[in-house]
């Protein structure tokens, strides 16, 4: 039987979207208010989904602490109060878009789990606009 464990988390963050290859124009035309030379932020929402077996042993997918854990030192630590395009390595020639950035998270996180465990990460980026990933 699979179950899915999820954990909310939160961090702010700014960044700019636009690409070093474009013209102003096509980045004005392509990415508008979002790439402000100056940058702008977003108080985005995190939910990591891990779906698994329950161990017999614990009753747990995982231990909720051990994602708490994971989800703080990978992306709260990592990108909290940063510049996305400045700050955080993964984003120094990757357009900081919600998608790339759920990407990343995935990636992270998924890094630090047991291998029978699927990870799916939903990022808010507004709380209208948010993206999902689960690692295909």
């Amino acid at each position: 039987m699979k179950v899915t464990v999820s954990r909310r988390a939160h961090f702010n963050a700014a960044h700019r979207l636009y690409r070093k290859d474009w013209s102003d124009q096509k980045n004005n035309e392509i990415f508008g208010k979002c790439n402000n030379p100056n940058y702008h932020g977003h108080n985005y929402e995190l939910i990591a989904s891990v779906t698994g077996e329950i161990d017999q042993e614990t009753g747990f997918v995982i231990d909720v602490k051990i994602l708490k854990d994971i989800i703080k030192t990978e992306v709260e630590e990592a990108f909290d109060h940063k510049n996305l395009n400045l700050d955080v390595p993964e984003f120094k020639n990757l357009n900081p878009t919600a998608e790339n950035i759920a990407v990343i998270i995935h990636k992270k996180v998924n890094a630090k789990l047991d291998a029978h465990l699927d990870l799916e990460v939903t990022l808010y980026e507004t709380p209208r606009n948010f993206v999902s990933y689960s690692g295909e």
